[in-house]
């Protein structure tokens, strides 16, 4: 049996034990996986308004009334900006020595004009990030235009962090435009860091023992082993004598990868990097954020417990909207290192599932990129019968980039769960966090 039948009759197991439809449901396999994807968290948000996910009918009777929502920021310019300076250096050298190929001299153009662009732009949102955010505004009224009827209430919260507010920003222009009578409140203050950018100091000190250990170790088994360089120069002596290897291609592959954060830009990735090269790097990533965000012995199951005062700000904020007739979203702002975890803890589809081995990682359909993309983001749906407001009445879905999930427990019918029970199942976990 091949490595990719295993794996496609293992998910299938899953798919049926979970009531999901496999042919929707299920992740790619290893080998079916692009090169955007490989880019981990730098994967720019895969949806246009012409092929997003198509969300199943409200529940006979029913009709939303509110959303609770937490969003990755867009795609962005990378943080470090010595990732721009320091291939351009050293690719420079080997210009100067008369050792680049076609393909190195082409390379070294586009790092030189994506530099110049960078300047003064470090961590802030792209043109492509803005735009994200504009089309997941744009479907969010559109799918629910009863939630954004004339007289209903956004409240939007951000980070405190440019490009955060910028996608908040960008987001809401949208939702206005097509939804002006909506009343629009927004927010981005360090008094609500305390769930919009929260992290367990607990947990952050197993998760640097672990990384010490175990991923240093996984990582270790797929080191930057440097042929993408023979790509870029001519001359092996000079490969060998006067380039760093590791540190070039680290940050040489992410400029590139973050290429599809930029509108229009060349990709090149599968020019300079060989397959095994970007599967190195993405299995790199992979297993870094299983660390910080997944179910697993290794990390004492408390790693997702870094996002429990963002999923009791989820509950609380419901709470309070359930008790008026009016419709409303509470949509917040912040980073992939909180859908992440956020993600585990609510334990949508089955990224939750309990993985004790990095080694398993690629193989058990557990992808970053599949949960936090640029624009990453969690749209949790009420939905309660015409003209009632009982809170027992309520049904929920939830929405991981768009795409209806499992949740805990058994469904009312299709997505659509009781939210008196989710709520109560939720709370319990809440309570019981992992020493």
């Amino acid at each position: 049996m091949t490595t990719s039948l295993r794996y496609t009759l293992s998910l299938l197991a899953v798919s049926i034990v979970l009531g999901v439809n496999a042919s929707t449901a299920r992740p790619k396999a290893p080998e079916e996986l692009t090169s955007h994807e490989f880019a981990a968290q730098y994967y720019a948000y895969p949806y246009t308004d012409k092929d997003a996910p198509q969300l199943t009918e409200s529940p006979a009777g029913y009709e939303p009334f509110h959303i609770e929502h937490y969003g990755r920021h867009g795609s962005r310019w990378l943080i470090d900006q010595r990732d721009y300076e320091y291939p351009v250096a050293q690719l420079e050298k080997a210009e100067r020595n008369e050792a680049l190929t076609p393909l190195g001299k082409e390379t070294l153009a586009l790092l030189r004009d994506i530099a110049v662009k960078e300047k003064g732009r470090r961590e802030e949102l792209t043109d492509m990030g803005a735009l994200q955010h504009r089309m997941i505004g744009q479907r969010m009224v559109m799918n629910f235009p009863q939630i954004f009827a004339p007289g209903s209430t956004v409240n939007a919260k951000s980070t405190v962090v440019i490009r955060c507010i910028l996608s908040m920003v960008n987001e809401l222009n949208s939702i206005n435009k097509l939804a002006p009578g909506v009343n629009v409140l927004t927010d981005a203050s360090n008094a609500d860091m305390h769930y919009m950018n929260f992290d367990d100091s607990v947990g952050v000190k197993i998760r640097k023992t672990v990384k010490k250990k175990e991923l240093k170790k996984f990582q270790a088994k797929y080191p930057e082993k440097g042929g993408y360089l023979a790509r870029l120069v001519s001359n092996p002596d000079f490969i060998r004598d006067s380039l760093d290897n590791s540190l070039i291609e680290r940050r040489l592959w992410r400029v590139l990868a973050n290429m599809q954060s930029h509108i229009g830009m060349p990709w090149l990735v599968d020019s300079v990097f060989s397959r095994e090269e970007q599967r190195s790097q993405w299995l790199r990533s992979n297993a870094n954020w299983f660390v910080d965000a997944g179910n697993s012995r290794l990390t004492r199951h408390r790693a997702p417990y870094s996002q429990r005062n963002l999923l009791l700000n989820f509950i609380e904020s419901a709470d309070t909207a359930m008790t008026s007739a009016a419709t409303s979203a509470n949509l917040r702002f912040g980073h992939d290192g909180m859908v992440l975890p956020l993600t585990v803890l609510m334990e949508l589809n089955d990224y939750a599932r309990e993985i004790n081995s990095l080694d398993e990682l690629e193989q058990s359909g557990w992808y970053c990129h599949d949960i936090i993309p640029m624009a990453a983001n969690i749209q949790m749906i009420f939905y309660r019968p015409i003209g009632s407001t009982d809170p027992d009445d309520v049904l929920v879905k939830v929405l991981l980039n768009e795409n209806e999930t499992t949740l805990p427990g058994k469904p009312v019918n299709g997505p659509y769960y009781s939210w008196k029970i989710l709520r109560k199942y939720y709370l319990d976990k809440l309570n019981s966090i992992p020493e």
